[in-house]
Parts: C-alpha cells; structure tokens; sequence
C-alpha cells in the first residue's frame, strides 16, 4: 500500500507535465488499487466489484478527456479529511486526538505532565487548521487551473489562471513537504520545551508514532479518557 501511495502523486505529475491522459488514468488506478488493497487480499467479493467497476470508470475518463478532474480530488479530499479527523476530537467533550495518541506513547507508569494537555488541544487544532488551509489552496489551484481545470470544464472563465503543472507541483510534492515541515518543527519545539516526551530522538519517535497511529485510527470517537485508551493498548 505505501508503494502504491508514494507512486500516485509521481504518476499523476508525469501525466500533468506530459499531458498523457494514458498516465493520468494510470495514476488513478495505482490509487484505486492502494485503497482497495487490504480487501482484495482478503479476498471481498464487493472490493473485487469495485476494483472492476473503478477500472471501468477510469477507462471511460481517459476515453473521453475526463481524467484530468479526478486528479484534482485526492488532494483537497485528502487534506480536508485529515483535518475533519482532527477537529471533530476537538468538540463534544472528546479527548483531542494528539492527547490520545500520546497517552498510547506514554510508557506504563510513567507520570503525567500537566501542561500536556492544553498543548495537545492546541496542536490538534493547529493540525486542523494546516490541513484545511493546504486542501483550500489545492482546491483553488485546481479551480484555475489551466487548462484542463475545473472551472474550464465547467465553462467558467476563471479569475486567475494556473498553470497545470503549477497545481501538481504544489499538490503532489509542495504539500507534502509543508505537512513534514510542520511535523519536524512541532517535534523541535516539543524537544526544547518537553525534553523528557522526545529524549528518544526524531526517527525511534516516528516508527513509536506508526505503530499506534493504526490502532487511533480504528478507536471509535468518544468521551473516553486517554488513560482508559492506553490501558486497552
């Protein structure tokens, strides 16, 4: 799955760059196969359905010119779910996500700090807020983009025109890197003002972080405590 996901956003560059409708259609499909991965080896019969029927639309795209607004989805749909992920812990009384996912990295026995809680809030609404901003400025590239942009198919003349290839830069790399920049300077910042939660270093704090980060992921959004989550863990 991770080699099919790092080699969309290649795919989809080349096909913007080299205008290749065969490419574009190419890096849909490595997409659709990543997302559909887990259930195809299962095997599912509905995911086998839906394999077909997703290689059946992007054939129809590519046929007729269609491919180029798919590619604009990914991206806002991508940054705009990260951020939906983490503001909704964020209201009704929930446990923000950052805290939760801290209280899986919390060692058994190992005291709290105070201070992390209202840190935690507040980085998971800066988590929020980045990834809602980097979807908008991918939707407003994709929307004048030129010239297989949204507006244009929709004919629409747009306000200001955008190179294609001005688009996919930003929205398969440039984004990408501002996501991994945030990280880094987060994890700076948290190393100088919480040594004792980053005394690991940088790359034993990621593979900590990839560990858990599936199962918060497959917890259900409720009011529970952190400290009831890292008991289950």
């Amino acid at each position: 799955m991770l080699a099919l996901a790092a080699c969309y956003p290649l795919l989809a560059h080349l096909a913007v760059t080299a205008r290749s409708p065969a490419l574009g259609a190419a890096s849909l499909a490595v997409l659709a196969a990543a997302a559909l991965l887990p259930a195809l080896a299962r095997p599912s019969a509905a995911a086998w359905l839906a394999a077909g029927a997703i290689a059946a639309l992007i054939a129809l795209a590519e046929r007729r010119s269609w491919v180029w607004l798919p590619l604009y989805a990914p991206s806002v749909a991508g940054d705009w779910a990260g951020a939906f992920l983490f503001g909704r812990t964020l209201i009704g009384g929930r446990t923000p996500l950052v805290e939760r996912i801290i209280s899986l990295l919390r060692a058994p026995g190992e005291s709290r700090d105070p201070r992390i809680a209202a840190y935690a809030r507040r980085l998971t609404g800066a988590w929020a807020a980045v990834l809602g901003a980097l979807g908008l400025v991918s939707l407003a590239l994709a929307l004048c983009a030129t010239p297989h942009g949204i507006l244009l198919a929709l004919g629409i003349a747009p306000p200001l025109r955008v190179a294609e290839r001005t688009w996919s830069l930003y929205a398969n790399f440039v984004e990408y890197l501002i996501a991994i920049a945030f990280f880094a300077g987060e994890y700076a910042f948290r190393h100088r003002h919480f040594p004792e939660r980053s005394s690991a270093g940088l790359v034993a704090f990621v593979r900590r972080l990839s560990a858990v980060v599936p199962r918060i992921l497959a917890e259900p959004v409720d009011r529970d405590k952190p400290e009831r989550l890292r008991e289950q863990a």
